[in-house]
């Protein structure tokens, strides 16, 4: 079953869409501003497809397009909603990214035709199976991390939460959401074994390097940032 998620921020639209949506056949998770929206899909990676209006109330939906693809590649595809339906305003959409758009007002038929017909295409390169931040890099699929141009050898554990990482660059992670991606468990919080395999990865990736990529953010988690 096509899993979407669906950024906007009209609660009554989201609602028709949502609603519509899974009539037919489709799984969906709604959220309401771009941030949300980026924090959503950088930790779920199982979406199909991604309908974004342009207009939301903290950052644009372009600016989210730009974003998904700067970091997850062109796999998963991007359908805009918008009440700009300028030649300019469309353009821009699909030169940042976006495979698709639709003007609001739109009759619901055309929206399941336009995502069947995304969803048939297949993906245009594995861009999604590498991850670079600042001059780090690794590559999901040959397990290889880079840094300058030197190889890292990590552990499994401590490639899960990198990968962890770089898939929420510069998002404050907490202990509790760390430990439910890289060990799939919940631990006893008073357990210091986030911090330990913390510890690890900064001593291969930050320790020989003047700019440090991961940073303790006291009484909140860690980030991947770089300052």
């Amino acid at each position: 079953m096509p899993k979407i998620l669906l950024i906007e921020d009209e609660v009554n639209v989201a609602s028709f869409i949502e609603r519509g949506l899974s009539e037919n056949g489709f799984t969906v998770d709604v959220v309401y501003n771009g941030k949300s929206g980026l924090e959503k899909i950088y930790s779920e990676t199982d979406y199909h497809l991604l309908i974004l209006d342009i207009i939301l109330p903290d950052i644009t939906g372009l600016e989210v397009c730009k974003k998904v693809r700067q970091k997850l590649g062109y796999t998963m595809p991007i359908l805009l909603l918008t009440a700009l339906n300028t030649t300019e305003d469309i353009v821009t959409g699909l030169d940042l990214g976006a495979d698709d758009y639709l003007t609001k007002p739109f009759k619901f038929q055309e929206l399941i035709a336009r995502i069947n017909a995304m969803l048939r295409r297949q993906p245009i390169n594995d861009e999604s199976e590498i991850f670079s931040f600042a001059d780090l890099e690794m590559n999901l699929q040959t397990k290889i991390v880079i840094r300058s141009g030197i190889p890292i050898t990590l552990t499994a554990r401590e490639f899960r939460l990198l990968e962890y990482f770089m898939k929420n660059a510069e998002i404050v992670l907490s202990r509790t959401e760390i430990l439910k991606y890289v060990w799939e468990v919940h631990f006893d919080l008073s357990t210091n074994v986030v911090d330990v395999y913390v510890n690890y990865l900064r001593n291969k990736i930050d320790k020989n390097f003047q700019t440090k990529l991961i940073h303790t953010k006291v009484g909140m988690g860690y980030v991947l940032k770089a300052e």
